[in-house]
């Protein structure tokens, strides 16, 4: 945890920051996150220093109970951490600043908790599959179900450790080879 120095609350958002924090919330919807999550994450993303519950709250203008359990799930997401502020017993949250970090976070944890279970929830409906001798094309489907689902898997595990820059130089260098030759 860090420690830093007092600063005044924060209330206002300035234009940009607003569009971004509601388009994020918006995406969030999408993406099948709760939209206060996904603003509160965007708020702190964008904040030039950590904010308590408080700040994040008169900012964006929800519950307080909506922000706590908001802050619960990015925590439980490994996506924001609790600063300490000198003189201030209260939580202030950070959340990383690097795209490529967060973005491996999202893609560890969705991992844990849809990619893995699925896997394995797959692997036994081949077993019972086979030994209720279902049709041949039920059991081709979900084997094959479960074969890109183990890709997935191991696609996570060739990435998860390369430095982001490294990812980002190489997926840049991917897409200029493409639109170079084509494909």
């Amino acid at each position: 945890m860090t420690t830093i120095a007092a600063q005044p609350p924060l209330t206002e958002m300035s234009p940009v920051v607003q569009r971004f924090v509601l388009h994020w919330g918006e995406m969030g919807t999408r993406w099948g996150i709760n939209r206060t999550v996904a603003q509160v994450h965007a708020l702190l993303y964008l904040s030039e220093r950590p904010l308590n519950a408080d700040d994040i709250t008169g900012t964006l203008g929800v519950a307080r109970s909506n922000v706590s359990t908001s802050l619960k799930e990015l925590v439980g997401w490994d996506l924001i951490r609790t600063v300490h502020i000198l003189s201030d017993r209260r939580d202030h949250f950070d959340t990383l600043h690097d795209p490529w970090e967060l973005f491996r976070r999202v893609l560890a944890e969705r991992r844990r908790r849809e990619l893995d279970p699925t896997t394995a929830e797959l692997a036994a409906c081949a077993v019972q599959a086979e030994a209720e001798g279902a049709s041949p094309e039920v059991r081709e489907r979900i084997v094959r179900m479960h074969q890109f689902f183990k890709a997935m898997g191991a696609a996570h595990d060739a990435v998860k450790d390369v430095p982001p820059m490294l990812l980002a130089k190489t997926l840049s260098a991917g897409a200029a080879f493409r639109k170079l030759f084509g494909g």
